[in-house]
């Protein structure tokens, strides 16, 4: 069996208590530490447990917020209360399709032939059917391995014409990437760096590049990899052009000690972990962007706009909301 509850799965196999009562304790428990209500599904598979979850939250009265379908009786039962659209990955446009096949409930689809399924749609769908039978297609996910490239991307708040902004926000990009690949524990041997104007008002001229930026070694030092993504856009620039994206893309990861030093050629110094770790300990406790490359400023004009952003409400002592009693 799996729990569900807010965006986190565990495997309850093997475990001999009352499933009900202890998913009610983890409940409490959550509510207790941090005032969040949540809902906790039960069931043989995650998509299951996923609609069990959606029961428990919409029906919390009733179920006190724990929904356990563990019984065939008990699951076909939700399956035939619950529409299709509420089944985990079942979007809007798959909806319709299934929809003109007379599938509108999440019993109909769990009853439909899963070759029609795969053939007509996804293996996605075909496994999503076959976990609503109760029969495990999606395992539980382990630890994320190591990414094999990361990525730093972002839309300028306003359109750039001048090199100094675009230095300023290639230079934050590069500095974020190397923060993801420091948590990882990779190190990095080449950098791609690239511009772009907007693709789509027919009045400004087009231009986008880009380019590989080698390393003399493989490293996770955020000053050596900005240097090199620097030297790269001082090359890709062209004036004339409204600039509205830069992308600092790191390549060739791989893991320290995984890679075979050349007995003759320069490595990574010893003192650059130890500003790095430092540099990350810094900014852990004390906020991002506590300590950064000097080029790039605190506030920057060329930001991406925030001002629709969801508040943080649950992270932000600032964004409290605040009751007044009149």
């Amino acid at each position: 069996s799996f729990l569900y509850i807010d965006e986190a799965f565990a495997e309850l196999t093997g475990i001999q208590t009352d499933l009900v009562r202890m998913g009610r304790e983890i409940r409490a428990q959550v509510l207790a530490a941090t005032g969040i209500p949540t809902g906790v599904g039960i069931a043989p598979t995650k998509t299951l447990a996923k609609l069990a979850n959606f029961a428990a939250k919409r029906w919390q009265k009733q179920t006190g917020g724990v929904v356990d379908i563990t019984d065939p009786q008990r699951r076909d039962k939700l399956l035939r209360a619950v529409a299709v659209n509420e089944v985990w990955g079942v979007g809007r446009r798959l909806t319709e399709r299934l929809g003109e096949m007379g599938i509108r409930t999440a019993w109909q689809l769990a009853e439909a032939d899963t070759w029609t399924l795969r053939k007509k749609f996804s293996v996605v769908l075909e496994k999503t059917a076959r976990e609503l039978r109760g029969t495990p297609c999606l395992e539980l996910d382990s630890v994320a391995p190591p990414k094999q490239e990361i990525c730093c991307s972002r839309m300028f708040g306003q359109r750039l014409h001048d090199l100094a902004p675009i230095r300023e926000a290639v230079a934050s990009y590069a500095a974020r990437a190397c923060e993801k690949l420091r948590a990882q524990g990779s190190v990095c041997k080449r950098v791609r760096v690239s511009i772009r104007t907007g693709m789509f008002n027919p009045d400004e001229p087009k231009f986008t590049k880009g380019m590989l930026c080698e390393l003399p070694y493989p490293t996770d030092d955020t000053r050596l990899i900005t240097q090199a993504a620097l030297a790269g856009l001082d090359k890709l620039y062209r004036p004339g052009f409204a600039f509205s994206k830069a992308e600092v893309l790191l390549m060739d990861l791989c893991g320290r000690g995984e890679f075979t030093d050349d007995l003759f050629a320069s490595s990574q110094p010893a003192n650059s972990e130890k500003v790095m770790a430092v540099l990350d300990s810094i900014n852990a406790k004390w906020g991002r962007g506590t300590l950064r490359p000097g080029v790039v400023p605190a506030a920057p004009a060329w930001s991406m706009r925030r001002e629709l952003m969801s508040q943080s409400f649950t992270t932000r002592v600032d964004q409290l909301w605040r009751v007044s009693a009149r």
